[in-house]
């Protein structure tokens, strides 16, 4: 009996994904633990292994194809004592109205990406005729006003796909609108409701690009839109001498030379903030609607930009660890995180954030919390300023740091007396490695 490969949940929160690659071909062998596909998350792209042995009877989703949805069957084994051929026939009637239902449903209609697959109905309906295409041709297909019925399918099964758009005439892209007269009219008051419904950008006339969002985009913009919607932030704001820190961080420099390790004053900070959450455990929380979430371990999540967005990476229990430890995992996890190999377990959690702007020589700013998180620490720049000295005026380097905080979770008094815990550790540094 033909066994159907489905997408993977490759993280708790996976809902949908990008097959970014197929690493094997329809009539390929494979065994368990053989890599299947590239399977591209909201945040790392992951490979896919195979469980059941068998040989490929039948690929169903093109790669390339994304917001593929979590349990959807993107290809077919056939067993080892099984006809390829007639296990891809056993299969088709099962996954050909599978594939066709994206279209047809009008579930996904709240988001931009999910509406367009309507217009490439139109000319399906008008011959009676069923057209095989990949979710994303059609997309593609309807923003640029390509008739699908008039291109020749190249993938599996004659299937339209991605590469096939590509090379369509502009006969082809033109043609539909010019048929009925009633067309042109639909077509016109579609885009006047569009940017109410979608939040689409209208054209001014001005020269642009419109560059789609990745998948990790999308999700920065949905769970930052929802943190300053649900989340009441208060922020408190400190300027904390830098010159004891410093002076310790290139003490700890030298006594490390030869080791492999060089001490960011970042690294230094994330201690601090681990240390300071442990002094004041009223901030080390989650804001869980009808309770609150108190962690008895500091892991910190740390702000690393990468190509196309923004992720963080997980210092775990941060407090009970060494400053060194701590430059050396963060030297590993952001150089992975760029190259989009972390795994969820690595992104996914903590307990606060830190996110340091200072190496842009932003002097302050205020960071958004990350849920189910309650706090984030934004960190600027350490710079000369004058400041009072033993009472009296000198130049010190100094930086500002501002929290946010949710409200609902943490009192302002204690997220100021967490501030002025941090402001005090960084003063005096020698508390980071007793």
């Amino acid at each position: 009996m033909p066994i159907e490969l489905k997408m993977p949940a490759l993280s708790p929160t996976m809902e949908e994904g990008t097959l970014a690659k197929w690493l094997v071909k329809e009539g390929d062998t494979v065994k368990s633990g053989d890599l299947l596909a590239e399977i591209e998350t909201d945040k790392a792209t992951m490979e896919f292994e195979a469980v059941d042995e068998g040989r490929i009877a039948q690929i169903l989703i093109a790669e390339g194809t994304d917001n593929v949805k979590v349990g959807t069957v993107i290809a077919v084994i056939a067993g080892d004592d099984e006809d390829a051929g007639s296990a891809k026939k056993a299969a088709a009637p099962a996954t050909e109205p599978k594939a066709e239902a994206p279209a047809a449903a009008p579930v996904p209609a709240p988001t931009p990406t999910a509406a367009a697959p309507t217009p490439a109905r139109a000319a399906p309906a008008a011959s009676g005729d069923r057209i095989k295409a990949s979710p994303l041709a059609k997309r593609l297909a309807a923003e640029r006003g390509i008739d699908l019925s008039t291109l020749t399918g190249t993938g599996p099964g004659g299937r339209i796909v991605k590469d096939d758009l590509d090379g369509a005439s502009a006969g082809a892209a033109t043609a539909p609108a010019a048929t009925p007269p009633s067309a042109p009219t639909a077509a016109a008051t579609a885009p006047a409701a569009a940017p109410a419904a979608s939040g689409a950008i209208p054209d001014f006339g001005i020269p642009h690009e419109d560059e789609k969002l990745s998948g990790m985009r999308k999700t920065i913009a949905r769970r930052l839109t929802e943190s300053m919607q649900q989340s009441p932030h208060i922020y408190l704001t400190v300027d904390i001498r830098l010159d004891a820190l410093l002076k310790l961080r290139g003490e700890l420099n030298a006594s490390l030379e030869g080791r492999g390790v060089k001490l960011s004053v970042n690294d230094m900070l994330i201690k601090a903030l681990a240390v300071a959450l442990e002094r004041v455990p009223a901030c080390n929380v989650s804001f869980g609607g009808d309770v609150i979430r108190k962690y008895s371990r500091a892991d910190i999540s740390v702000a690393v930009s990468i190509p196309g967005g923004l992720i963080t990476p997980i210092i775990t229990d941060a407090g009970g660890k060494s400053m060194s430890k701590i430059s050396a995992e963060m030297a590993e996890l952001a150089g992975r995180a760029k190259e989009g190999k972390l795994k969820p377990e690595e992104y996914q959690g903590g307990t606060a954030s830190i996110s340091n702007m200072g190496m842009m020589g932003i002097k302050q700013f205020t960071a958004v919390i990350n849920p189910p998180q309650a706090m984030i620490l934004a960190i600027g720049a350490g710079e000369k300023r004058p400041y009072i000295v033993d009472d009296a005026l000198a130049i010190a380097t100094v930086m500002s740091a501002t929290g946010s905080f949710d409200h609902r979770a943490i009192d302002g008094a204690d997220g100021a007396l967490m501030m002025k815990t941090f402001k005090e550790l960084v003063e005096n540094p020698l508390g980071l490695v007793a």
